[in-house]
Formats: C-alpha cells, structure tokens, sequence
C-alpha cells in the first residue's frame, strides 16, 4: 500500500504571507483543502481556503500544472480524481505561490475573504454510502437493545455499511427540517404518523472518492489508498423514533436520508499525510480480519489522527450571546476498521467506486461519556438529560437548536490542521 508522503509543503517551518494565515487553526498553508464558493452572487468558482480567504484557483491557470477544464468548472472531483503524483504536483505549486514572496503581487488580487463568500457542495455526489466502524459507538448503541449482546457476530468480520441518500445531503450553514415519518410507542397497538420526537446527530469523518473502479474490478486492500481523494465532517442526521420502527428487516430508510451535513471543504489525502498513525490493535480475541482485508502497511499508517468535537447551541444560547455547548471529544482512532478497509470491502463484490462518491464512517464515539458522538448515547437512549448552560434539558435535539461539528488533525511536532465547521440549525417540521 502506498500513502502520501510527507514533504516540503507539510513543513512546520514553513510561513505563507497571506496576513493571518500562519498559525491559523483551520487553514495555515499547510492544509490547503479544496472548496466551491460563489463572491457576492457570483458564479461558482473552485477555491483553496489559506487562513480566512479562499484562493480563486481559476485565476492562476498559467501558474499550476492543471488544464483549464479541472480549474475553470463548477466541481471540485476533477482535481480529485487525478492521479496521485498529479495531485501533490498542485499541492506542491499552490503552496509555493502562497509561500514566495515574489508571487505575492500577482496571487494577492486573487485572494477574497472568506466571510465574503457562500460555500457550496464541493462537487455533486453520485453515491453515499454510510457505515458502522465506530466500535464504541455500535457497542452503546448495541447495549441499549441487547444488553448482553451488544455486537453482532459478523461485525468483526464485515465493515458493516449501507447505501444512504446523496441528493439530500447538503453544505454547513444550510438548516435541516425535521423530518416526518411512522413511529410506534412501545406500548402502543399501531403506529403514527407525524415528526420526529427523537432527532439526534451523529458525529462521523466523510472520505471522498478520487480513483474510481470499473463495474465488476475489485479495489485490492494494496490499492484502496490510491482511490481515497479527501476526507471531510458529517453529521448523518438519525431521526430514532422512525428509525427503530422502520428499519427491520432492511436497515435504515427514511430515518436517515433526510438531510445529511458535511463541512464544505476537502481536506486532501496529501495534506493528511503527516497525521496517519498505526491502526489500534484488536482486543485480545478478536479475529483477524480476512485476507482480503489485510494489509500490513494499512495497520501501520492506516488510521488517522483527528480530534473530534461536537457543540450544541439552543435559540435561546444564541440569543444571550453564549458560546456553543460542548458535548463530546473523541478521536478518530475510534474505527475499528480503517478507510482503506471500507474502501475495499465496498468494492469487493464488484461494485462500481466513481469520482466524488461519498462514505461515511459511521458515528465515531470514544471509550467514555465525554466522547459520545451522538445524544442515543449521552442520553442513554433519552434516559437521561444533557443540561445545557442555560439549564435547559436535551435528551434529543429541539426545534432551534444548532449542531455545530469541528475537526482538528494533530501529530507531535506537525502544525495542526482543521476541517472547517459543519453547522445547520433545526427547523421545525413542515
């Protein structure tokens, strides 16, 4: 398996002279992730976040090693589905454009401030599909119906996974509408139709697609690095009540494919090459998995090492001034299976990867409460009140209220670099 290297563009020595843009806690010149925005309703340009502006990359065609068609669209998947040593050519030139200083008079014009610009989409997504690799947060979840069983058998063995919605899936900063939909009390005799009682969020990394596979090809776990582009946040918004009425015998429906949000920006496979680390090993005991599944370099570099945090903030924080809630802290390391294994396994049969197809991990939740990634779990399936600054009790998210997701990739002796926000406001059902 072959990863990105790390090289001079991830330096931690390195400076850009883009004002505010070193040491900034998202974008310094060492992240440079990919986005589509639009300046004051104009048309939709593909950008580079550099601190709080956004690089117009149409603009600098006769500096970077890209054909117009990839710079001049509407789509962020044509940088992505470059080849590997493409794609860290551009990484290479963008950052020395924003490094150099004698590039600074003819890049500078080009750089707009961020706040200035709405985000959209990065590019449109064919394919969605969600998974289950968060270990801690399927043992919680598990608990809650099989006390004493919470896993099923095949999970050790099958990255569990399945096809989601991707024309609902939207940007940070677009409001979610609560969904309706059946439910039945459980003491009930039939169910109601009506809008979800239980809205919950679920906390979980994106890995986009860059490499795609012909119809009937395999992804061997050696190549998987090869086809994974980006990652991003998402939060696949899990309507309970519906869902546990629905989703036997065939999984989740329409309580998940709703709405779903992902911060706007691609943060690339090359600018997370300095923060890969050794997969966690199994606990004693648990079966190795198939072959077809394993690959020595991807349990030494295949997990990744990111913070993640997830906020709340009612109408009524809002309205006092307060800053969001925090209401968990976790990190990445919480799959159990790696991206590369995902990749592979959704391939395995044949299936067909594209450019700018979308996987979701699945809810990634730590060890102990702080790092729940979801309210099923802080609430112990609504048992239990999360109280809020201002006393208020959530169980499950209220009409008003706003989830707010951040990432931050760390590693010892790396500028850190952050995914951007994955925000949306809870609007009350139609």
């Amino acid at each position: 398996m072959t990863f990105p290297t790390i090289d001079e563009t991830h330096d931690p020595a390195l400076d850009s002279w883009v004002v505010g843009a070193n040491g900034h806690s998202q974008f310094p010149v060492q992240n440079l992730p990919y986005g589509l925005f639009t300046h004051r309703g104009g048309r939709r340009r593909l950008g580079v976040a550099i601190g709080d502006h956004i690089l117009d990359l149409a603009a600098l065609e006769q500096h970077l090693p890209v054909g117009r068609d990839a710079l001049g669209g509407d789509s962020v998947v044509h940088l992505l589905s470059q080849p590997a040593p493409g794609r860290a050519e551009l990484r290479k030139a963008l950052s020395r454009l924003l490094c150099d200083a004698g590039f600074r008079e003819s890049v500078e014009p080009h750089l707009i401030p961020a706040g200035e610009c709405q985000m959209h989409l990065p590019m449109a997504i064919g394919d969605y599909t969600d998974f289950y690799v968060g270990i801690h947060h399927a043992t919680n979840i598990g608990k809650l119906f099989r006390p004493d069983n919470p896993l099923l058998p095949n999970y050790k063995y099958v990255p569990i996974g399945y096809h989601g919605r991707a024309s609902s899936i939207r940007p940070s900063g677009v409001p979610v509408r609560r969904p309706r939909g059946q439910r039945k009390a459980a003491d009930a005799a039939a169910p109601t139709f009506g809008p979800s009682a239980r809205l919950d969020y679920e906390l979980e990394l994106g890995v986009w697609i860059g490499k795609g596979n012909a119809l009937g090809d395999a992804v061997s776990i050696g190549d998987a690095a090869d086809h994974i582009a980006g990652f991003c946040l998402l939060n696949d918004w899990s309507a309970r009540d519906l869902q546990a009425w629905e989703y036997v015998p065939l999984g989740p429906f329409l309580a998940k494919n709703f709405h779903s949000t992902i911060s706007a920006w691609v943060v690339t496979s090359e600018a997370m090459a300095p923060f890969r680390m050794a997969q966690p090993p199994r606990p004693t005991g648990d079966p190795r998995p198939l072959d077809y599944l394993w690959d020595e370099q991807d349990q030494a570099q295949g997990a990744l090492s990111i913070q993640l945090e997830a906020f709340v903030s009612s109408a009524g924080m809002r309205s006092a001034g307060m800053q969001p809630h925090r209401l968990s802290r976790g990190d990445a390391s919480a799959m159990y299976w790696t991206a590369q294994q995902i990749v592979t396994h959704h391939a395995s049969n044949g299936c067909n990867l594209m450019p700018g197809d979308l996987l979701g991990t699945g809810t990634l939740s730590g060890p102990t409460p702080d790092s729940f990634g979801s309210l099923m779990e802080l609430s112990q399936g609504g048992k239990q009140a999360v109280i809020l600054p201002t006393g208020e009790e959530r169980r499950f998210i209220e009409d008003g209220d706003e989830i707010l997701m951040r990432a931050t990739a760390v590693a010892d002796g790396r500028i850190s670099i952050g995914f951007g926000e994955c925000r949306a406001i809870v609007e009350p059902a139609a």
